[in-house]
């Protein structure tokens, strides 16, 4: 039986490592560094790298990584040994500097840039990111880091991600000192990313060029059964699977990472893995990792895992429910009603900025969640629509609306607020039913971004939430920091706050069309499509935004708009090419190998007697020639589109892309999927989802 509490963390450089293996100077002048982000001096930064080094070396590794998170979504590391030559180069030495461990220089030239360097250019920087722990994978110690160009601009998800995290550390403690907190030295953005994906059998992925080249299936008939029944969500999980989770979990582990808890979720074949709550940056690491192992481990287990956000048509897709939250220091979650009426006050503060920033935010959070696969997903009867609302619930509801009307909140053993209300003296956590149908829900504690994609970093989402509540929170503090009468000024800013921002919260059915209208009249914005959504994240106003607290430069911005068109085109492409060649050189030679064969059957009945009937063979064989012609057709009709797809911008290349090549894919699915449910199961070309999604 496994030793978990030996076994967590084995693989990580974590505090009990450090503290174990630095002097008391070093690892006191290393704490301080990861705690308040002072400048660790060269010298102190040698000593952490040869103990780094000593520890890697007794676990296995030989090489180390300077282990980042590029802007191609996934993570990205360059590997170089700790031999250095003694002796003329008859003999080796290991060696590991502090110059080595703190910066890194990796060829940057094929990494996406959105221009801010040319693609001549090579030269990018790794800079060690020390508040998150170094850990052994595939025996190579990986040293987490950020990741800019020559000229200092942040080629990665982290950088943003650690500036926002600054960003909302300072105002909120603005804030906190208006409240008489003087003890909390800091305030995190803390994290918990649920994690769905599905697995599939390796050799139904292998016989499935669509899975293998773009994630997803482009073509697939609905099988006679798909999740009408529920049974697999929370189900018996298969000894298969079993085994798969039980090899992750002690893969996650050994990295440090939280992975708690485990199930079947509502799509056959398809489950979900939750962690524990921990600080933005970390969790983000976590996920990546998270992500990597759940595809690693499934090969072992003779499956493939799918991360893309809907893998097959007419079942659930997957999504990364984003659980965030603010906690300081000394252990306060800032999203948890205290037992007093001032600690009241100061949850319904920050609960009233972060109402103010979604609603004026709208558009990033729909950004922060925006990709050609997640658009698959959005709106359908298992994620949250477009639109961005929030969820409070009945009971925080009821708080809300008393304090818009300036009216008394009735409930019993309430006790009176700073703000003109009375309020529970401490608000229940589970208060209210979860609304699965938000994408913005305030679960207890915290709120659930439940929009975010299965595949995507949780990096964007973190970043963008992070920054505009710090927004908010700056704009609170400046007004309330010089007021002469701070509860009338503090009711005054919450009630005016809440009477323009309400319109935000929506406690209902997302998933109803009564929604999308309601939402309308109040002004919200449906950015149903990713090439909808992102000119707003170049706005004047997001520019500004970013810009004033240092998250992203106005360069970055304007990188990161042209990479996600461009990655979003570039997936389009790929995918019609591949329903092409699937269509061309599998469908169609399978349909026309049948056609042929049900004509010998014909003809050796004809043969034996003209009184023979053959009319089921001569229907079927006129279906089969009309959908083959227009599967023919189709292929013919979406090749023309794909050659004409050069812009004058890649904005208008992404918008070509949705308007024409989209519904040209789309209708030559209908027909090939058409012809799947004719064509003998011999002669079709690939696993079906029937075959796929109810593997023993």
């Amino acid at each position: 039986m496994k030793n978990v509490s030996t076994l967590f963390g084995s693989m990580v450089f974590n505090d009990s490592a450090m503290k174990e293996r630095l002097p008391k100077d070093t690892y006191k002048a290393l704490k301080k560094t990861i705690e308040s982000g002072k400048y660790l001096d060269d010298s102190i930064a040698d000593v952490v790298a040869n103990a780094m080094k000593d520890w890697a070396i007794e676990k296995g590794a030989t090489h180390f990584t300077h282990w980042f998170q590029p802007l191609t979504g996934i993570t990205a590391e360059k590997h170089d040994s700790f031999i250095s030559p003694k002796d003329g180069g008859s003999n080796i030495i290991m060696e590991f500097s502090g110059k080595e461990l703190i910066k890194g220089e990796p060829d940057a030239s094929s990494f996406p840039s959105g221009g801010l360097r040319a693609t001549f250019e090579a030269r990018g920087y790794t800079a060690w990111d020390p508040t998150s722990y170094a850990f052994i994978k595939d025996g190579i110690l990986c040293i987490p880091t950020a990741f800019c160009s020559y000229s200092g601009e942040a080629l990665d998800k982290k950088t943003p991600l650690l500036r926002s995290m600054d960003a909302i550390n300072k105002q909120a403690l603005r804030i906190l000192k208006l409240f008489g907190i003087d003890d909390a030295a800091k305030v995190t953005a803390t994290m918990g990313p649920e994690q769905e994906y599905f697995l599939i059998k390796s050799d139904d992925y292998a016989k499935r060029k669509d899975l293998i080249y773009t994630g997803r299936t482009l073509f697939g008939a609905k099988p006679p059964k798909g999740q009408e029944l529920d049974d697999h969500y929370f189900g018996t999980i298969k000894p298969q699977v079993l085994a798969f989770m039980d090899d992750l979990n002690e893969e996650l582990w050994k990295l440090g990472i939280l992975a708690k808890t485990q199930h079947n979720e509502v799509a056959p074949a398809q489950h979900e893995l939750a962690p524990i709550f921990t600080d933005s940056n970390i969790a983000t690491d976590h996920n990546q990792l998270s992500m990597e192992m759940l595809k690693k481990v499934a090969v072992k287990h003779d499956l493939a895992c799918l991360m893309h956000e809907k893998p097959f048509a007419g079942i659930n897709g997957s999504g990364k429910h984003n659980n965030w939250s603010l906690s300081t220091n000394t252990g306060v979650n800032l999203l948890d009603p205290g037992s007093s009426p001032m600690e009241n006050a100061q949850f319904i503060l920050f609960l009233t900025a972060i109402i103010k920033a979604v609603d004026e935010y709208q558009d990033l959070l729909r950004i922060s969640i925006a990709s050609a696969g997640n658009d698959h997903r959005l709106g359908a009867n298992e994620a949250p629509p477009a639109i961005i609302s929030i969820f409070l619930g009945e009971e925080l509801g009821a708080v809300i609306d008393a304090i818009d009307a300036g009216a008394e909140y009735n409930q019993k053993d309430k006790e009176h607020m700073t703000i003109d209300v009375d309020v529970l003296p401490k608000f229940p956590k589970d208060n209210t039913d979860r609304n699965r149908t938000s994408p913005f829900a305030f679960t207890g504690n915290k709120f659930e971004f439940r929009a975010v994609g299965s595949a995507a970093s949780i990096a964007g989402p973190n970043t963008v939430l992070n920054t505009i509540v710090a927004e908010i929170l700056k704009e609170f503090a400046d007004k309330l920091e010089g007021s002469a009468n701070f509860t009338e000024d503090l009711n005054a800013l919450v009630k005016e706050t809440i009477a323009k921002h309400k319109r935000i919260v929506f406690n209902g059915n997302n998933y109803a069309e009564e929604w999308v209208v309601e939402a309308e009249k109040r002004g919200l914005l449906n950015l149903k499509s990713t090439v909808e959504a992102l000119p707003y994240f170049i706005s004047e106003k997001n520019i500004e935004l970013f810009t004033k607290h240092g998250v992203y430069s106005e360069s970055e911005m304007h990188s990161r708009y042209e990479i996600n068109l461009e990655s979003y085109c570039k997936i389009l492409n790929i995918e019609a090419l591949t329903m092409v060649e699937m269509a061309t050189k599998e469908i169609l030679p399978a349909v026309l190998d049948y056609v042929s064969d049900l004509g010998k059957t014909a003809a050796q009945k004809k043969a034996v007697s003209a009184s023979i009937s053959c009319e089921v063979e001569e229907k079927l064989l006129g279906k089969l020639s009309k959908l083959a012609d227009n599967l023919y057709a189709k292929v013919g009709e979406l090749e023309s589109k794909l050659a004409s797809t050069e812009s004058e911008s890649t904005r208008a290349e992404a918008e070509y892309y949705r308007n024409t090549v989209i519904p040209a894919m789309e209708e030559l699915r209908i027909v090939a999927d058409e012809l799947e449910t004719v064509v003998g199961k011999k002669y079709w070309p690939y696993p079906t989802y029937g075959e796929i999604l109810f593997y023993n």
